[in-house]
């Protein structure tokens, strides 16, 4: 599909996918075995506009995704769109995310996820060392990466060193820190920075940090799921900084 070669798989993934795209879908194949859930996401497609939609066999599913759960449907959307630097430091109302060495699509899907839902926050991560931009990371967002706002960096450090020049003020989560991250005084734009749940954040980027902050203080762990850092620091910040009330 050479005019929307990026594959998504899953039944959130492609009903969002579909929702945000619409007829730039290149094609949208269902299972043709008669299931409620599957004839909804195909009725779905067709009166989004998408013009190729097309009920096959399982096993074609099953060698398009090579080894991704398809949940029996997939779909070829556009490339993501990914927000350049300087544009993403031009918002005095940014919050995001920026990840350190998350090199697992499935916690950088789920992170992706926990931004997107929690705060609209934008997710900002380096060329190198991260998890790439595919099927698995797509499914494990569930859908929430078609809503987005993505940066992808030369360097993280680099990035928030500019970030730090721009004004903006950049919270690096450490577990071991001896303040809490609702103890900041926090004003935007924010930039919450999660490190590899076995390394932490990197040297370069610990000192890029203009603050070192830990969510809670540890009860029996003392680290979290990437994602669900993300969704606790993002809540947090939310809080901090009047956007919502709890």
């Amino acid at each position: 599909m050479a005019d929307a070669p990026r594959l998504v798989l899953g039944l959130q993934p492609v009903r969002e996918a579909i929702a945000a795209h619409g007829r730039r879908l290149a094609a949208v194949w269902v299972d043709r075995r008669g299931e409620p859930r599957l004839d909804a996401v195909a009725r779905f497609a067709t009166d989004q506009g998408v013009a190729d939609v097309k009920r096959v066999a399982g096993a074609e599913l099953d060698r398009v995704s090579r080894g991704t759960a398809h949940q029996g449907v997939a779909a070829w959307a556009p490339e993501l769109f990914l927000q350049r630097e300087a544009a993403l430091l031009e918002r005095d109302d940014l919050i995001a995310v920026a990840l350190d060495g998350i090199q697992d699509p499935q916690n950088f899907g789920a992170v992706v996820r926990s931004a997107v839902a929690m705060a609209g926050a934008a997710v900002v991560w380096p060329e190198h060392g991260s998890a790439p931009l595919t099927p698995a990371t797509f499914r494990a967002s569930a859908g929430a990466i078609e809503h987005a706002t993505l940066c992808r960096v030369r360097t993280l450090a680099g990035f928030l060193l500019e970030a730090r020049g721009a004004g903006a003020q950049v919270v690096g989560l450490d577990a071991q820190a001896p303040v809490e991250l609702g103890d900041l005084e926090l004003t935007r734009p924010t930039i919450v920075v999660l490190g590899s749940e076995h390394t932490g954040m990197g040297r370069a980027v610990r000192r890029a940090c203009t603050s070192l902050a830990r969510l809670v203080e540890p009860v029996h762990l003392d680290s979290l799921n990437a994602s669900a850092a993300a969704a606790i620091a993002l809540y947090v910040i939310r809080k901090k900084l009047g956007i919502f009330k709890p």
